[in-house]
């Protein structure tokens, strides 16, 4: 019998599904495989380590039928989590992700020059939003409520560990994205020579 879609705990089974929906929401929010030949490197990066490091902070939205199609992912402690990250988790992907040699020249070198540098996330203005996460969602089941059933679900999360205070990071020129952020209560931290994103931070307080 299928269910309600809705939020639940991410489980390993949801890996391939965790994977699927970074690598289809990976560019500026849509498909990333025509940039990317290496259809793990995105996931690598931004979705399966979180699922690794701290699966407990980990929720997938459910389409009713056990299939993930859309999640959250996060730390409570960014510091600590970039230990973990070069600690754990690089010497897992580094032989298939080797560190580029020179300048990053493709779109995959470049990110992959980001899976080398865990230490770019901790920033002294950020230090008051010490979590941070990641939200993705399937194309269509976006602008329905799923998004902020998510980050409802991860901010309780938050506040259970006693944190007061996530970021986020998010290429500027997404302007759905912005909106959506907006809405949720998320507003700009500003930190100089930003580059391509913005940072938004908000409390961990309910109230979505």
């Amino acid at each position: 019998m299928t269910k309600p879609a809705g939020p639940r705990a991410y489980h390993p089974d949801d890996h391939a599904a965790l994977s699927d929906i970074c690598v289809r929401t990976a560019d500026n929010g849509g498909d990333s495989r025509h940039l990317y030949p290496d259809l793990e490197l995105m996931p690598t990066i931004f979705a399966t380590p979180y699922a690794y490091l701290e699966p407990d902070l980990a929720f997938v939205i459910d389409d009713g039928t056990g299939r993930a199609v859309g999640y959250i992912l996060g730390t409570a402690d960014t510091p600590r989590f970039v230990t973990e990250f070069r600690k754990r988790w690089l010497p897992l992907v580094e032989d298939r992700f080797p560190q580029p040699e020179g300048p990053p020249d493709t779109p995959s070198e470049e990110m992959t020059a980001l899976l080398h540098n865990p230490e770019r996330m901790v920033l002294p203005e950020l230090a008051a939003h010490p979590a941070h996460l990641h939200i993705d969602l399937l194309p269509d089941w976006q602008r329905k409520g799923y998004g902020r059933a998510l980050m409802r679900t991860f901010l309780a999360a938050l506040r259970a560990k006693g944190v007061e205070a996530v970021h986020l990071s998010m290429l500027t020129s997404n302007t759905p994205a912005r909106a959506f952020y907006d809405r949720l209560g998320f507003t700009e931290i500003d930190v100089p020579g930003p580059g391509p994103v913005t940072y938004l931070g908000r409390s961990t307080a309910p109230g979505l």
